[in-house]
C-alpha cells in the first residue's frame, strides 16, 4: 500500500495543557463574546449587534419612511448574508420587535401585514409581511455619511460595518433594552424622549448637578404599553441613582364611557338598576393580554376571586377588558386589590442599568452617569461631523480657487489647452496649480464656460470660508460645542414634546394609595351558619344559626356510635379555633366545611391532628378575644385569640404539656370578668383575681390551684359582684349563683376549701 512520507501524524498538533485551564481561557473568551457582541447594548445608541446591523441593512436597501415597502424575507436575507451570519428565524424575531409598538416605546421599523399582538399571538412568516424605517430610526443614523464613527469590516470582509451608530435620538433609555449574558444581565424600561431631553440639558451645563435637581424632570419609566408606576418618588430616585432596582406597573382601570368623572377615572361603568362593571383600559407592560385574562379566568374557577363573576375581552383596537362582580354591593377597590394580587395586573419591571461604555467595558451605571456618558459621545460625534466638514469645505476650497484662477485666465488656459500634448503639467507650472485643481480644470465642460459661472464661484467660496471660521470656532470652543448641542437636542425634543401623538407620557407615576389590606376573608360570602363537631371528629355546617337547644347541641344526626361535641352559631366569614388536649391549636375556616345535609366530614382529612389527641373546644375567633387557657396538673394562663391562628393545617403549638399532662380547658373570657374559679378533683374551690393569671402567646403557665393527689376539674372566669354560677343538675336547665364568695377568694395557687352548697357532683362549672 503506497504512503506519503510527508503527510502530518495529525497527533503531532496536539498540545497537552491542564483541563482547568484550557477551559477557563475558552470559557472566558465565549463569556466576553457574549457580553459585548450579544446580550448588553451600547450606551451611544442603545442596540446590540443585530439589531444595529438590521437597521444598516435596511439603510442600505434605502428603506426610509418615504419609500415603498420591502418584503421582510428580502430584510432578513440581505442581513444575514452580508452583516450577521445567524438563523433567520432569531434575526426576524429580532426585527419583528422593532417593529411592534406595544414593545418598543418608539418604534424603529414600521411593518405591513400580521406582527404579532399584545395577545401574545406571533407574526405572520417573514415572507408575508413588509418592513421599512421609521424616522426615529433615520434620526438615530443620521450622520453616518459624515466621518462621525468607525466602520469595520463584516464577518466575511466583503462589507463595512459601523460600529455604532452616531444620531442624537436618545435610544438607549427611550427604547430601553433587556439581555442575559454570561454572569451579568441588562434590564432598562422604556422612558419619555422629551423628559430623557431635559435631564440631559440639565447635565450638559452643570456637571455637578445633583440626582434629586435630574428627578424633577426625569419622573420614571414610560411604558408602550402605559400602565401606572405605583412606587414612592424616593424608591424610584433610589433606584435611578444606583442603576438598580424595580418597578411596581399595574394596569389601568379607565372607563371612557362613563358618565361622571370619577367613575370615568376608577374605570367603573354603571348600570340602570346600581350594577357596575369595571373597565382596564392598559395592561402591564410585556403581560400578554391572552394570558391575563386565563390568569383572572383561572382565579375565578378556582373560587380565589369569589367576589368577581366574569371577565369578558371587549378589545378592538383599544384594550377594553371588562370586570363583571358577583354582586353590586361588593366593593370596586377591593376587586382591584384581589386582581392585582392574584394576577399580572400587576407585575414589577426590573431595572439594572448594565451596558457597554464607549470603550465597550460593562458596567452598572446611575442616571446621572449615563447621560454624561452619552452626551460626551455626542460632543465627539459634533466634533468628528464638523472636522468631516472642514476637510470636505478644505477640498472644495482648493478646487474652487482654481476654477477662479482658470476663469481670470480663460483665454490663456484655452490656448495652452489647444496647443499642448501634455496641458497638465503646463498649467500647474505656468498658474502655480495644484494637481487637483488642474485636473479639475481639465474637466470642465465647455457649458460652464460663462460669465455668470464666475460670480457663482465667488459666492460660493465665500460661503465656504464663512462655513470654514464658524466650524473652527466651534471645534475651539467647548463652550460652543454644548450650545450646539442643545439646539440639536431642542429640535429633537420638539419632533417628541408632550402634546405630540408619539410623545405623550403614556405611564402614570403615581404612589399608590396604602393599600386595602389584601384578606380573602373579605371576598367571602357573609352568611349565618350553625358549625357542628362531633366527638369523634365529623365536622359541617348548617345554614343559618340553628337553635342548639338546651343542651348547646342541637337536634342533629351523627354516625352510629357517635355524638354530638361542639356547635357554635357564627358567620361564613369567621375562622373557628380547635383547641387539641395536646396543648395545639388549629384554624379552620367556617366557609370551607361541608354542608350538613350528612354527617360532614372528617376533621382530619383537612388539619394534622394527632390520633391520640382529643378535641377539647370549638372556639369562634373575635379579635382581641382573650381565652382562659388551663391544664389538668393546675397550671394555666390567658392567651389572646389573634395569636391563637394557625396558618398550616399542622397548626400551633400554645400549651406546653409535658407527658400525662392534658389541656382540659380552653374558655373565652367576658370583657367584664374579673375573677377566676378554680375547682381540682378533690372538690376544693379556689377563687382568685384574673390579674393575677398573666397573658402569655405560648408556655405552660402559672400554678392556679396546688393539689396534694388528683388533678384540675375546671375552670372559668366571672364577675365578683355578680357572683359565682353553675348549672343545676338533670333537665331543668337552671343556672344558681353564689353571691357570697368571699370566704373562696385567696391568692394564686392555694389549696382552696370545699365548694357552697349546691355544686355540682361532677365538679364542673
Amino acid at each position: 500500500m503506497d504512503t506519503i512520507e510527508d503527510e502530518k501524524d495529525p497527533f503531532d498538533a496536539i498540545v497537552d495543557a491542564p483541563f482547568d485551564s484550557a477551559l477557563s481561557e475558552r470559557y472566558l473568551v465565549y463569556a466576553l463574546s457574549t457580553i459585548t457582541a450579544r446580550s448588553l447594548p451600547d450606551l451611544r445608541d442603545g442596540l446590540k449587534p443585530v439589531h444595529r446591523r438590521i437597521l444598516w441593512g435596511m439603510r442600505g436597501l434605502k428603506l426610509d419612511p418615504s419609500s415603498a415597502f420591502k418584503k421582510s424575507s428580502r430584510v432578513v436575507g440581505d442581513v444575514m448574508g452580508k452583516y450577521h451570519p445567524h438563523g433567520n428565524l432569531a434575526l426576524y424575531d429580532a426585527m419583528v420587535r422593532l417593529a411592534q409598538p406595544f414593545s418598543l416605546r418608539y418604534p424603529l421599523v414600521e411593518g405591513q401585514g400580521n406582527f404579532g399582538n399584545i395577545d401574545g399571538d406571533n407574526a405572520a412568516a417573514e415572507r408575508y409581511t413588509e418592513a421599512r424605517l421609521t424616522r426615529t430610526a433615520m434620526l438615530l443614523m443620521e450622520g453616518l455619511d459624515e466621518g462621525t464613527v468607525d466602520f469595520v469590516p463584516t464577518y466575511n470582509n466583503e462589507e463595512e460595518e459601523p460600529t455604532v451608530f452616531p444620531g442624537l435620538f436618545p435610544n438607549l433609555l427611550a427604547n430601553g433594552a433587556s439581555g442575559i449574558a454570561v454572569g451579568m444581565a441588562t434590564s432598562i424600561p422604556s422612558h419619555n424622549v422629551a423628559e430623557i431631553i431635559d435631564a440631559a440639558e440639565l447635565v450638559l451645563f452643570n456637571k455637578d448637578v445633583t440626582h434629586a435637581e435630574l428627578m424633577q424632570v426625569f419622573h420614571g419609566p414610560d411604558f408602550a404599553t402605559g400602565g401606572l408606576v405605583v412606587d414612592s418618588a424616593d424608591a424610584i430616585s433610589h433606584a435611578y441613582a444606583t442603576g438598580r432596582g424595580s418597578f411596581r406597573v399595574r394596569g389601568r382601570f379607565y372607563a371612557a364611557e362613563a358618565a361622571d368623572e370619577a367613575d370615568r377615572m376608577a374605570g367603573i361603568e354603571r348600570h340602570k338598576g346600581g350594577g357596575w362593571q369595571l373597565v382596564i383600559s392598559e395592561i402591564p407592560y410585556q403581560v400578554p393580554k391572552g394570558k391575563l385574562i386565563e390568569q383572572i379566568a383561572q382565579a375565578i374557577a378556582d373560587k380565589k376571586l369569589p367576589i368577581l363573576e366574569d371577565v369578558r375581552d371587549e378589545s378592538d383596537e383599544q384594550i377594553r377588558l371588562v370586570l363583571v362582580p358577583r354582586s353590586r354591593n361588593i366593593d370596586p377597590e377591593l376587586l382591584k386589590e384581589s386582581v392585582y394580587k392574584l394576577t399580572d395586573l400587576e407585575t414589577r419591571f426590573s431595572l439594572n442599568l448594565n451596558v457597554l461604555d464607549a470603550t465597550r467595558t460593562p458596567m452598572v451605571m446611575g442616571l446621572k452617569e449615563v447621560l454624561l456618558h452619552w452626551l460626551t459621545s455626542q460632543i465627539e460625534v459634533l466634533q468628528r461631523r464638523s472636522q468631516h466638514r472642514l476637510d470636505k469645505i478644505a477640498n472644495r476650497l482648493e478646487l474652487v480657487a482654481g476654477y477662479i484662477i482658470a476663469y481670470l485666465n480663460l483665454d490663456r488656459v484655452i490656448a495652452i489647452i489647444r496647443a499642448e500634448d501634455e496641458p497638465k503639467p503646463v498649467l500647474m507650472a505656468e498658474f502655480e496649480l495644484t494637481d487637483r485643481q488642474a485636473e479639475a480644470i481639465l474637466n470642465m465642460r465647455l457649458r460652464s464656460l460663462r460669465k455668470l459661472e464666475e460670480m457663482q464661484l465667488r459666492k460660493e467660496q465665500d460661503e465656504l470660508l464663512a462655513e470654514q471660521e464658524e466650524l473652527n470656532k466651534l471645534l475651539e470652543s467647548p463652550a460652543r460645542q454644548r450650545t450646539r448641542l442643545k439646539r440639536d437636542l431642542a429640535a429633537i425634543r420638539k419632533e417628541y414634546a408632550e402634546d405630540t401623538a408619539l410623545g405623550k407620557r403614556r405611564t402614570t407615576i403615581a404612589e399608590a394609595a396604602p393599600t386595602v389590606e389584601f384578606s380573602m376573608d373579605a371576598m367571602i360570602e357573609k352568611e349565618p351558619v350553625t358549625v357542628i363537631l362531633s366527638r369523634k371528629g365529623w365536622i359541617r355546617a348548617a345554614k343559618g344559626h340553628v337553635d342548639l337547644g338546651t343542651d348547646g347541641c342541637g337536634d342533629f344526626k351523627y354516625k352510629e356510635g357517635d355524638e354530638a361535641a361542639f356547635a357554635v352559631h357564627c358567620q361564613t366569614t369567621d375562622k373557628l379555633l380547635l383547641a387539641c388536649d395536646d396543648g395545639r391549636f388549629f384554624t379552620i375556616g367556617a366557609d370551607k366545611l361541608p354542608g350538613a345535609r350528612g354527617f360532614g366530614e372528617p376533621v382530619r382529612n383537612t388539619l394534622d391532628i394527632d390520633a391520640s389527641a382529643q378535641v377539647i373546644a370549638m372556639i369562634v375567633h373575635e379579635a382581641g378575644r382573650q381565652l382562659l387557657l388551663a391544664a389538668d396538673n393546675g397550671k394555666g394562663f390567658a392567651a389572646v385569640t389573634d395569636e391563637l391562628l394557625a396558618e398550616t393545617r399542622k397548626g400551633r403549638q400554645v400549651v406546653n404539656v409535658k407527658d400525662g399532662v392534658k389541656l382540659v380547658v380552653a374558655r373565652a373570657i367576658a370583657p367584664a370578668h374579673d375573677h377566676v374559679a378554680v375547682v381540682g378533683d378533690n372538690r376544693k374551690l379556689v377563687v382568685f383575681a384574673l390579674d393575677e393569671m398573666p397573658v402569655m402567646a405560648r408556655g405552660q403557665g402559672v400554678t392556679l390551684q396546688r393539689y396534694r393527689d388528683g388533678g384540675l376539674s375546671d375552670v372559668t372566669t366571672f364577675t365578683l359582684a355578680d357572683g359565682l354560677s353553675w348549672q343545676m343538675g338533670g333537665d331543668s336547665g337552671r343556672t344558681r349563683t353564689e353571691t357570697e364568695i368571699g370566704m373562696w377568694k385567696v391568692a394564686r395557687g392555694a389549696a382552696g376549701r370545699m365548694p357552697p352548697t349546691g355544686f355540682p357532683k361532677d365538679n364542673r362549672f
